[in-house]
């Protein structure tokens, strides 16, 4: 079945098991920006537990702005600050090392809006894992669809539905044990060419 997401910024283990178990990815562009989700934010397992990751980005609760109009804050050194933060917690993963010469131009690139950003974080992760990226966007905003699975949910953190998915080892695991659902990056550094097969062996909770 066709599964609704927003494009988020490297998106959790559970957008991206939607992603791979649909049959296609339709990308809703045409709501309203909401703030405190993870639109422009990504959980990490850094050395002190859960780490959050956040774009800074340009907006006004006044005026409502369509989520493909909000700009990044491209004066903040955001870029280098989350590569900081990922070599911090991700260096002495199997993967890293591996992983993290493909990724560097999302940390040198200046681009304009955090939905134009998003969608080259998940089109570059698809290439890491050697999958093809294809998607469409919404044309009109609808509150309940009903011709496709709704996903939309997955990316508002405050109404976060837990997710409970196969634990793997993760870099501080026995320290605070296996946090499940953290941003996809978590588990391409740790499991590398697995990544694949993980995704499609989860079952997802909507």
């Amino acid at each position: 079945m066709d599964v609704l997401l927003h494009p988020t910024y490297f998106p959790s283990i559970a957008h991206f098991v939607a992603m791979l178990q649909a049959d296609h990815i339709v990308f809703e562009v045409c709501d309203n920006y909401q703030k405190q989700t993870y639109r422009n934010r990504c959980s990490i397992y850094a050395a002190n537990g859960k780490l959050d990751l956040n774009v800074p980005v340009v907006y006004s609760q006044k005026n409502r702005q369509n989520s493909s109009e909000v700009a990044i804050f491209n004066t903040d050194n955001w870029q280098l600050q989350h590569l900081k933060s990922l070599e911090s917690a991700y260096r002495t993963s199997p993967f890293f090392e591996f992983y993290i010469d493909d990724l560097m131009p999302l940390f040198e690139i200046k681009t304009h809006s955090i939905m134009e950003f998003n969608l080259k974080c998940i089109a570059l992760i698809f290439d890491c894992l050697q999958l093809p990226f294809t998607y469409s966007k919404t044309t009109k905003f609808e509150l309940e669809p009903k011709t496709i699975k709704d996903a939309r949910g997955l990316a508002n953190s405050r109404k976060e539905i837990q997710q409970h998915f196969s634990n793997y080892a993760q870099v501080f695991d026995e320290k605070y044990g296996f946090l499940t659902n953290l941003s996809i990056l978590d588990l391409l550094f740790n499991e590398g060419p697995n990544t694949e097969l993980y995704l499609e062996s989860q079952t997802l909770i909507l």
